[in-house]
């Protein structure tokens, strides 16, 4: 069977009303995440609820994103990324409305799924939108770019939920998304490049797909159930297992498969692979950053409004270098600039793990910052090369690699760094004398963080290791074959 499609990539028109377009879009949806933590203290008190209930709000959102991925990628490579594109805003508004008006915390749940759904479709195909819109020699900056508006929204949205509740309530920092919704879906009809693409048989893996649904949300279950009652909870081994099982049951059935979700092959360009891991492995480590809130509530003693705005020098910091990074790798090549960002990613962390209670707030300033720094530096480059090793017919998919590597990095290190640091926390006092974070010792909670930040070097580390063997091996292959050609 032929699957060949024809596509053209020959950047839009209007490039920027596009990136525009899609940047609403991202910003939109990165600013709800942070919008909707904030709330969940008034979501608890307001709809008489509890907070094993209240989680589903971020739960539902999250394991919709994260099952649906992939299939969400591969629709888009298939019927025009467009259409997928605005269906998908035109469903994350209409969400956000909903949950808005919801009546009670069911209700909230299931419009959240609703605003899932939408959200995925918008995060999946957006990275390429923005390619194709963009020639090859601009498609660092432009993502660069984006990971800008990204760092802006995950920066923007605890300080702008507080106002909200504070101003009109609850329901506001849903209703907030409306109008942003039908801005960015009136700009992306206009702006937004329709792929020329023509299909000859193609037809969608649903065999697959449904086994890659299975699995992925067995994985997130199985993280969920490991952070509350640990990694030798019956349950969570289950699930765990069940995700092995059906991750080689997936690798089997695509192998079989005439048309694939997912073909394998793309697997053996090795800065599509590697980049994907890196990725991977570089949001696993960042993830453990939300320990941070106890280090300033508990240790520190700051107000909530003051620990909205010191957790805000990571994101800033990386909104502000990302386009310059992405810049960079145009002229100088993807690899180099992000192994320059994990060197400095790296330091970040050793950086942070020696804060202390007697630290200053220009002194956590100076810890942090490299982090960002180092992120911004190794994002885009990372998501270029990553972009730019695929065949044009399969930016869709790979687009939703992409996205799902993050969402699988962030899912795993909340569970993993936050076992490391109640391991330490507990482990630092007394067996029995602590129950909680809020009753630690302040030398028990600095110890936690220290080995948290410690952890997350080291997994920095593995990557850049690997990543600098690859290059070199590269570069020496082709030094060896330059000279053999002389």
């Amino acid at each position: 069977m032929d699957s060949r499609a024809d596509m053209s990539l020959a950047p839009a028109p209007h490039k920027w009303g596009a990136f525009g377009a899609i940047g609403l879009g991202v910003l939109m949806a990165t600013l709800d995440m942070g919008i909707v933590n904030v709330a969940l203290p008034t979501l608890i008190r307001q709809l008489h609820t509890d907070f094993a209930t209240i989680q589903w709000v971020i739960l539902s959102y999250v394991l919709v994103i994260t099952s649906l991925m992939l299939g969400v990628g591969r629709l888009g490579d298939m019927l025009g990324r467009k259409k997928i594109y605005i269906t998908g805003l035109a469903i994350f508004t209409l969400g956000s409305l909903l949950c808005g008006l919801a009546p009670g915390v069911g209700w909230l749940i299931a419009f959240r799924s609703l605003q899932g759904l939408g959200a995925v479709m918008m995060q999946s195909l957006g990275s390429a939108i923005v390619v194709e819109a963009f020639p090859s020699s601009e498609r660092g900056r432009a993502l660069g770019a984006m990971g800008g508006v990204v760092s802006v929204g995950l920066a923007l949205g605890p300080a702008l939920g507080g106002v909200l509740i504070g101003m009109a309530g609850w329901r506001a920092v849903f209703l907030v998304n409306v109008p942003i919704g039908i801005i960015a879906g009136l700009a992306a009809t206009r702006y937004v490049p329709s792929s020329k693409i023509r299909m000859i048989k193609q037809h969608f893996d649903f065999w697959g797909a449904s086994i890659m649904l299975l699995t992925l949300v067995c994985y997130a279950f199985g993280m969920t159930l490991g952070q509350r009652h640990g990694f030798d909870y019956p349950v969570t081994l289950d699930l765990l297992a069940a995700t092995l099982v059906g991750l080689a049951a997936f690798l089997v059935a695509e192998k079989r498969a005439d048309q694939p979700m997912v073909n394998l092959d793309m697997f053996r360009t090795p800065r599509f692979g590697l980049g994907l891991l890196l990725g991977f492995l570089a949001f696993l480590s960042l993830a453990g950053g939300y320990v941070l809130t106890f280090f300033l509530t508990l240790v520190k003693g700051h107000s909530v409004e003051q620990v909205g705005l010191e957790m805000m020098v990571i994101p800033l910091m990386m909104g502000l270098v990302a386009p310059w990074a992405g810049t960079l790798s145009d002229r100088f090549g993807t690899r180099p600039i992000s192994l320059t960002g994990q060197l400095i990613l790296i330091g970040g962390f050793l950086a942070a793990s020696t804060l202390d209670a007697n630290v200053n707030e220009l002194g956590y300033v100076l810890r942090l910052a490299p982090i960002g720094l180092g992120m911004g530096m190794f994002q885009s480059p990372n998501n270029s090369a990553i972009m730019g090793a695929v065949q044009p017919q399969q930016l869709g998919i790979a687009s939703g690699l992409v996205a799902l590597s993050r969402t699988l990095g962030t899912t795993s290190g909340v569970p993993l760094i936050g076992s490391v640091y109640g391991s330490v926390v507990f482990a630092s006092y007394k067996v029995g004398m602590v129950k909680h974070f809020s009753t630690a010792p302040h030398n028990a909670l600095v110890a936690g963080i220290k080995c948290a930040y410690l952890v997350s070097a080291a997994i920095t580390a593995v990557g850049t290791v690997l990543a600098l063997t690859v290059f070199l091996v590269r570069r020496q292959r082709q030094s060896a074959a330059i000279s053999g050609t002389e």
